[in-house]
């Protein structure tokens, strides 16, 4: 068994959870890679766009329960944090069930691509284990409070369906077609524009939880505005051709 590894292929980033023979379950050793590799690729400016994606037939078991405590929740915590305030968009390709904490992972990112037939339970509160603040507000500020309730506090299995209808996936596709699926979306990602892209993740984010910084955004409006890459796309949406926009 491994932690999770990056690869990087042009514009695209991939972390890849490896514990398949143990359901992907997130070990503290797989907190500090995760870390060690979202600070990778927020340095790696030609990387547009990140999968988080796992080996096997489950995406995740969630947090090894025997290391539960104070501090490897707090780590779980920064972790999906980390993911969340990426620099880039990302995409949760799920191809099997998702439970625990690293249910929390996958909400972290900005897009989740699953498959007919998985589903989802944490079961914390039946543990003994409150879940953390931020992962908390995630659930209810993506999710809405009733589906927040039912998956925290009553512990309910989602369905795929059920987690499409609560907006937790954007989309459901055949297990064989997940790879390419999320390849695409990838791709459409990274052809738009890298510096508003990663600007309107930001405010979108910010928005989502009533912390914009009106003023911060203003800037990064601007900047926008100023960059090369603005003129670079106004010019090819008039020439009618594809932008190339430079990293």
């Amino acid at each position: 068994m491994a932690t999770p590894t990056l690869a990087i292929d042009g514009h695209v980033a991939t972390i890849r959870l490896n514990r398949a023979d143990d359901l992907n379950r997130i070990h503290p050793e797989d907190l500090d890679a995760l870390s060690s590799h979202l600070r990778a690729i927020d340095q790696e400016r030609a990387v547009r766009v990140l999968i988080l994606a796992s080996t096997g037939k489950t995406f995740s078991s969630g947090f090894h329960l025997g290391a539960i405590g104070a501090k490897s929740t707090r780590n779980l915590e920064e972790t999906a944090d980390a993911l969340a305030n990426c620099r880039v968009p990302s995409i949760a390709a799920l191809q099997g069930g998702v439970y625990g904490g690293a249910a929390d992972l996958a909400l972290a990112c900005d897009f989740r691509i699953g498959v007919d037939g998985m589903e989802l339970m944490i079961p914390a509160a039946r543990l003994g284990i409150p879940f953390y603040p931020s992962g908390v507000e995630r659930f209810v500020t993506r999710l809405g409070m009733s589906a927040a309730k039912r998956i925290l506090l009553s512990c309910e299995k989602f369905g795929a369906r059920d987690l499409l209808g609560a907006g937790f996936l954007d989309v459901i596709v055949l297990k064989e077609d997940l790879e390419a699926s999320v390849a695409e979306l990838a791709r459409t990602l990274a052809a738009q524009a890298p510096m508003a892209t990663q600007a309107l993740k930001k405010m979108l984010n910010e928005a989502a939880v009533a912390r914009l910084d009106r003023h911060a955004a203003a800037k990064l409006v601007s900047a926008c505005l100023d960059s090369a890459e603005h003129k670079e796309g106004l010019a090819a949406w008039i020439e009618k051709r594809k932008p190339d926009f430079k990293s």
